[in-house]
């Protein structure tokens, strides 16, 4: 498959999860092992990693194992697909620009004993990676209403954090606070480098057996892309913000695409029903 200018490394389980949510979910099926190396190579990742990967997800939770005769199928559990569904909505319904935001914002306050510097790594982590900028060094805020509940119980912060909802005032400089509380300027460039990486297949096809990889590579990398955006409301940022271009490059890339796409996975990919027992956890995959 020819590489796309520029492009960036991905995880190879963040691939997967593209991959699964693109070929499995909703679908009530389990993919071999071998199919899935196959087009993990079009894409760049070894077989090793490949099955590396699937163990790690298995072991972590995210995938289960179905063996049918000598070979070893792969299938969604709970978790994987509650995050995938995540993933899928943030892709085709929320999308890239907030329209609609109604004006209000999910203030978290926190103080933490100076020796938990581990803990606070991971909550300023966590908070980023929800939508949250630091507006103060133990004040942050997110656009909307966001729930931060199970997050912050997970980090075992519930006593040391509190969560406010609020309306700036009427003088308030939302697009000045906006600039100094987020680095626009990081958030913008992903989207341009994202557009110029794909602006070229959208009047350009690959050959039939790359489309597969090359929409899953698409998909990967967006959702990378909308996954680093808080979503602030668009009319605070500046009238050339990317975002919109971006997402149209990539839904007509997509488009372009998928009839290909479609018609490799169904010669490529070998899948079988889910089943409601699962046999044979621990033999390695494809073994």
């Amino acid at each position: 498959m020819g590489r796309v200018t520029g492009e960036e490394a991905l995880r190879p389980q963040s691939l997967m999860l593209t991959f699964l949510g693109d070929q499995v979910l909703g679908r009530d099926v389990c993919v071999y092992s071998g199919s899935v190396i196959g087009v993990f190579a079009r894409v760049g990742v070894g077989e090793q990693a490949t099955r590396s990967t699937l163990t790690r997800m298995v072991n972590r939770g995210l995938l289960r194992r179905q063996r049918e005769g000598r070979r070893m199928y792969f299938g969604l559990t709970e978790h994987s697909e509650t995050v995938l569904r995540d993933g899928e909505h943030r892709i085709w319904q929320t999308g890239a620009v907030n329209r609609h935001w109604d004006g209000s914002w999910t203030l978290l306050g926190f103080s933490l004993p100076e020796s938990w510097q581990r803990q606070r790594h991971d909550l300023r982590s966590k908070l980023t990676w929800n939508g949250f900028g630091p507006l103060f060094s133990g004040l942050w805020i997110a656009p909307g209403e966001v729930d931060v509940s199970s997050l912050v119980a997970e980090l075992g912060l519930s006593a040391h954090v509190k969560v406010f909802r609020a309306h700036a005032d009427a003088g308030m400089d939302i697009g000045a606070m906006i600039e100094e509380t987020w680095e626009l300027a990081e958030l913008a460039a992903r989207y341009e480098s994202f557009a110029s990486r794909w602006q070229p297949w959208q009047t350009e096809l690959p050959e039939a057996d790359d489309a597969l990889a090359l929409r899953l590579r698409l998909q990967a990398e967006w959702l990378r892309v909308i996954r680093q955006d808080p979503r602030l409301p668009v009319k605070h940022l500046p009238d050339d913000w990317p975002a919109e271009g971006a997402e149209k490059t990539f839904r007509a890339v997509h488009t372009g695409l998928t009839p290909l796409a479609d018609e490799a996975a169904g010669r490529l990919l070998d899948l079988v029903a889910v089943r409601t027992r699962n046999d044979d956890s621990t033999t390695p995959p494809g073994k």
